[in-house]
């Protein structure tokens, strides 16, 4: 791409970012986002005793990613309903956490439609359907994503002693967990935006926002996350209410990467489709 296009893209996706309200609909994004975490909080922490994973693990993985000052808020909530495991919380869990979560994927679903110029016509069955089946499938995602950290070092460790590798294959062992994070990380964000506007497209269509979606969420946690625990000093300005602050911007932020993923997604599509006459 020449730098007279690349600039050309800049500005149309400015223009689009503005058009298309995409302040407006990552700040909805994150309310959804919100409303659902604890749900599933409270989901994972009561699925924990079937699966060999433990609460530690669950806030291990978390840490990677969220701002400092969310983790201790998150724990805290954890620690409160530890000791509730049972059948009936799992299932108010489960619930809460799909109709919630489906509510921002529906919120995703309108972002996207605007990107690429379209009304919704499915049936508000046949949407909300979606809607649910693509919640379950970022819940079974996120499981995964927990599990591999778990697993993932024991079959290292079990690589390692029984072929008697060196020590840096550890090294190399923990950098390819990152590169499985960024892969289900890439294939949540291609279903996304491949199923969720009501529009057909082509796989490869939505491979340049998946791609852009996967890394700048990945920067823009560690980098928010760096920033928070560096500059950023919420709780003097909002006390108690800070961690929840930093959440929301958080979710925030991640809202926006997501959306303009599927604006980068609408931008090259449009293109092709002026090319092609």
């Amino acid at each position: 791409m020449s730098i007279s296009k690349g600039w050309e893209f800049i500005k149309d996706l400015i223009k689009r970012f503005n058009e298309d309200e995409v302040a407006g609909l990552s700040a909805e994004l994150a309310y959804f986002f919100l409303l659902s975490l604890f749900p599933f909080l409270i989901f994972s922490i009561t699925l924990i005793g079937f699966l060999p994973i433990s609460d530690i693990d669950i806030l291990n993985s978390v840490r990677e990613y969220a701002p400092e000052g969310t983790i201790e808020m998150i724990e805290r909530n954890l620690h409160s309903i530890i000791g509730s495991h049972n059948g009936t919380l799992l299932s108010f869990g489960i619930i809460a956490t799909i109709w919630s979560a489906s509510n921002g994927i529906n919120a995703v679903v309108r972002a996207f439609n605007r990107a690429y110029d379209v009304k919704e016509s499915r049936h508000f069955l046949v949407a909300r359907g979606m809607s649910i089946l693509l919640t379950l499938g970022m819940v079974i995602v996120i499981v995964v994503a927990l599990l591999l950290p778990v697993f993932g070092r024991q079959i290292g460790m079990f690589i390692f002693s029984a072929f008697g590798f060196s020590s840096e294959f550890l090294s190399v062992w923990n950098a390819i967990r990152w590169l499985f994070s960024a892969g289900i990380l890439f294939i949540v964000f291609s279903c996304l935006y491949y199923f969720a506007p009501n529009k057909k497209l082509k796989l490869k269509e939505v491979l340049s926002g998946s791609i852009f979606s996967t890394f700048g969420w990945m920067f823009v946690s560690l980098g928010f996350s760096y920033y928070v625990s560096t500059f950023g000093n919420y709780s003097a300005t909002y006390g108690s209410l800070g961690g929840i602050i930093v959440l929301m911007i958080w979710f925030y932020l991640s809202g926006m990467i997501i959306i303009i993923g599927g604006e980068i997604n609408a931008i090259l599509n449009c293109k092709r489709i002026r090319a092609e006459r």
